[in-house]
């Protein structure tokens, strides 16, 4: 049994010298020893001082929302401990009723979910 070479050509005459593969360029990589600014944000004016517990950027909904959470949970407190009517509550905040109502009932609702949950 032959086996026919096919036109290859000869490895001894074709030989091409090898050099490295260039590596590929990283698109995230930073700059070596480049001096970045620490500008803060609109919050605080340097990043490295922040005292807030989640960057404003990296939370979904921004700085409101991490503001709206302790908000609504004074709102939550008052109208509990204190008994402090929606009128009221409305008032001392700066919000809507509808606000208020809105408030005590997403609170109400992650009750519910807690005692049935566990």
């Amino acid at each position: 049994m032959t086996i026919a070479l096919l036109d290859r050509p000869d490895p001894s005459t074709t030989r091409v010298p090898l050099e490295p593969l260039p590596l590929p360029r990283r698109i995230d990589a930073l700059p070596e020893y480049t001096s970045y600014a620490d500008n803060g944000c609109n919050l605080y004016p340097s990043c490295l001082t922040c005292p807030l517990p989640k960057c404003r950027y990296d939370d979904p909904g921004g700085a409101s929302a991490m503001l709206r959470t302790g908000r609504d949970a004074s709102i939550a407190r008052l109208a509990d401990q204190a008994g402090t009517t929606v009128d009221t509550l409305a008032r001392q905040f700066g919000v809507s009723r509808r606000t208020i109502f809105r408030v005590l009932h997403n609170r109400q609702q992650r009750c519910a979910r807690a005692r049935n949950s566990g």
